[in-house]
């Protein structure tokens, strides 16, 4: 063991067992198919067999990006070879990228094996012996696309309800929302541009809270008075010649200018997208204060959920986030862990400093898609995570058409778990059926990943590469 995974281990204040080695395991064994409790009433497919995740090298798929491809057995053995991995000791469900699907939400909750629907209806679940004992993460994007967020929110609601343990980990759609509505009406020139840089995102929430709490009242105002709002949410001329300065210190020459042009763009999308959806600004105005009654004010409905977010959660070796990390954010986990990672991000959203939040690092974390513009991931950022005993990073944010994979970048593996499970996504995508998806970490050392659109399970049993240590 390296003094890294030592230090490691010790700083973990846990209890542990070794779990290997042991004899391999039949990845198409039947108990690795859950029962789905109550499937009757969730509709889909959900699949009644299990396979190896992984192939040999020859079914390798390479990616349209840099550095990553679909794992071989051959790669993990050679990844995996000089690794120690600490594994969760019980059963951590992760569930992604639901976008306002209560519908599927509920389905992947059945899938994971976890919860059982008892009857017709939102509020209907119950927790499995495997679920009253599991973590629940939800890896962010609950919110956009529709049909409902504020359904899906209260289906989650529910689940924390029944004593389940949940981690809400922030999305990229989920802070779109909490930002843009956070500066609207700002006119500092760090802020004034975030209602409408996040706005286009925002419309069907608007639109849902207009139509809920029935904020119709000012469906017709003046021409002034429009005009009036319009100076209030979008930036006028003087923002774009002040941006610049105020920018100056955190963002490239380069990216200001791109800023600077996709403001204006995003002015008149956002305006082109309130006509579609026939709200009026004054209507706007309405949803934004319905918004921070239910999400921003103690009390509100909806205010544990921006209360309860982080930006990420570790369980041994396997860090969970929305998207992924960058060189600056491995650094932090290696010196301080994942709680002054979520600290800092608590500290932006209280702070007020949005700017910073959405452009820096932290942003980079529920944002990256690992391009060009992003923060880079390199070598040596993945050699600080391995040095602080992270060897499995798993999120959503890229969707997927069947079901979760697991791919190699810059040296780190990924577990990608965003299966297009929302029935928008899935309608734009052109896929059949009802969507769910539910990637499941068990406290016996194999990960499950299970989806409407994979015709089996997808078994990974990481102890016939490695040798695992397991949380009790």
């Amino acid at each position: 063991m390296s003094l890294f995974e030592q230090a490691s281990l010790d700083s973990a204040q846990e209890s542990w067992s070794d779990i290997a080695p042991r004899s391999p395991r039949k990845a198409t064994d039947a108990r690795f198919v859950p029962h789905y409790a109550g499937a009757h009433l969730v509709g889909g497919y959900l699949p009644q067999r299990a396979e190896p995740w992984l192939g040999p090298r020859a079914r390798a798929h390479a990616e349209s990006y840099a550095h990553a491809g679909q794992v071989s057995i051959e790669d993990l053995d050679q990844y995996a070879s000089h690794k120690l991995w600490t594994w969760p000791g019980a059963h951590v469900v992760f569930v992604s990228d639901l976008h306002a699907d209560a519908d599927a939400f509920c389905r992947s909750l059945v899938a994971s094996g976890a919860v059982e629907k008892t009857r017709a209806g939102d509020a209907q679940l119950r927790l499995t012996e495997s679920g009253r004992e599991a973590t629940f993460v939800i890896g962010g994007d609950c919110f956009d696309k529709g049909p409902s967020s504020l359904r899906l929110l209260r289906m989650l609601q529910t689940l924390m309800a029944t004593g389940a343990r949940v981690r809400i980990l922030a999305g990229n759609h989920d802070l779109h929302a909490l930002l843009g509505v956070s500066a609207a009406g700002e006119s500092q020139p760090l802020l004034a541009h975030l209602f409408v840089r996040m706005g286009v995102k925002l419309v069907p929430l608007l639109r849902e809270l207009v139509e809920s709490y029935r904020l119709d009242t000012a469906a017709t105002s003046s021409l002034a008075e429009e005009n009036r709002l319009c100076r209030e949410l979008f930036p006028q001329e003087a923002w774009y010649r002040d941006f610049p300065q105020a920018a100056g210190g955190l963002l490239s020459g380069k990216k200001i200018e791109h800023e600077l042009v996709r403001i204006r763009e995003k002015t008149r999308a956002f305006e082109a997208a309130c006509a579609k959806a026939k709200l009026s600004l004054a209507q706007v105005m309405l949803a934004i204060a319905k918004f921070k009654e239910l999400f921003l004010t103690p009390g509100g409905e909806f205010h544990w959920y921006f209360s309860r977010m982080e930006l990420a959660h570790r369980c041994g070796s396997v860090l969970f986030m929305h998207a992924g990390v960058d060189d600056q954010v491995a650094a932090q986990l290696h010196g301080a862990g994942v709680e002054a990672l979520n600290l800092d991000f608590r500290r932006l959203l209280t702070e007020r400093k949005l700017f910073e939040l959405y452009h820096g690092p932290v942003g980079n974390v529920f944002r990256t898609k690992y391009r060009d513009g992003d923060f880079e991931l390199s070598e040596r950022g993945v050699q600080l995570l391995h040095g602080a005993g992270i060897h499995g990073l798993v999120h959503g944010h890229r969707n997927l058409r069947r079901g979760q994979r697991m791919i190699l970048r810059n040296g780190m593996l990924n577990f990608e778990c965003d299966a297009s499970v929302d029935c928008n996504t899935r309608a734009q995508q052109c896929l059949a059926g009802a969507g769910g998806a539910a990637t499941v970490f068990s406290p016996d050392g194999v990960v499950m990943g299970i989806s409407t659109d994979h015709p089996r399970v997808k078994v990974f049993d990481p102890a016939q590469h490695c040798r695992l240590m397991t949380l009790v």
